[in-house]
């Protein structure tokens, strides 16, 4: 067989497996982006995979309240063309109001309260079948590369796009996750030096990505979307914390 036609077929075989990963190209005439502006280019063909699964690291319980709202403000972006999401939690600390402020409708978030690591495993593989859904959210404690590789092929039939959120990190294991970030919210500044609570803002890292390029961002929830804060602009003077 000529070299070309290898060269085709190994091509071909890449791009089958990006998008069964969920990285598949939006189509002609159409834009896909879930508003992280430059991160997405971080992602094979410069595309935030959907359809697939995304851990979220993060140290502590504040730290997940914060990673909940840069989930948030992804999900107001997912849910653009309607549907429900559901969000499973174990803490107990999501104050629904707040999600209006990344731009989401509580009413369309069905929230699941639950009190063991295991029944939020099983409900989350259970929703991510359910193609009706644009997003699913689950807090964990832990889980192993078996479970999540279960939760992997639940989306790759439903096409609905699933959030671990995880605050336990010294149960760390390999997972089947298309991306792995770590998610923490840093002070925020005042604007205008007027008083007061300034714009959200994240330290957005993004560990492991299949054959993408890790980085890392400071990014700010502002005007209704997320903008990413240039280094020079950081400065130590902090007014209060994000």
């Amino acid at each position: 067989m000529p070299v070309t036609d290898k060269s085709g077929m190994i091509e071909k075989l890449r791009q089958d497996i990006l998008r069964w990963e969920g990285y598949r190209a939006p189509s002609a005439g159409t834009s896909q982006t879930v508003g992280l502006g430059p991160v997405e280019a971080a992602f094979p063909n410069g595309i935030f995979p959907l359809g697939t699964v995304h851990e979220m690291l993060c140290s502590n319980t504040e730290q997940a309240a914060a990673c909940g709202g840069f989930v948030a403000g992804l999900l107001s972006g997912l849910m653009q063309q309607g549907g429900a999401c559901l969000w499973i939690g174990l803490s107990g600390n999501v104050f629904p109001v707040s999600l209006k402020t990344f731009g989401v409708e509580p009413e369309r978030i069905i929230f699941v309260h639950l009190m063991q690591n295991k029944d939020a495993l099983w409900v989350m593989e259970e929703a991510l079948k359910c193609n009706g859904l644009s997003a699913v959210v689950a807090e964990l404690k832990e889980i192993d590369f078996k479970q999540s590789r279960r939760l992997q092929l639940a989306v790759e039939q439903s096409r609905v796009t699933g959030f671990i959120l995880r605050n336990e990190l010294k149960k760390m294991s390999t997972t089947a996750c298309a991306a792995r970030w770590r998610i923490k919210s840093i002070p925020s500044e005042s604007v205008d030096g007027l008083p007061g609570i300034g714009f959200p803002r994240w330290q957005v890292e993004l560990l492991r990505v299949r054959n993408g390029q890790p980085g890392n961002w400071v990014m700010e929830w502002t005007k209704g979307r997320f903008a990413t804060v240039a280094p020079e602009i950081l400065t130590p003077k902090i007014q209060m914390a994000g």
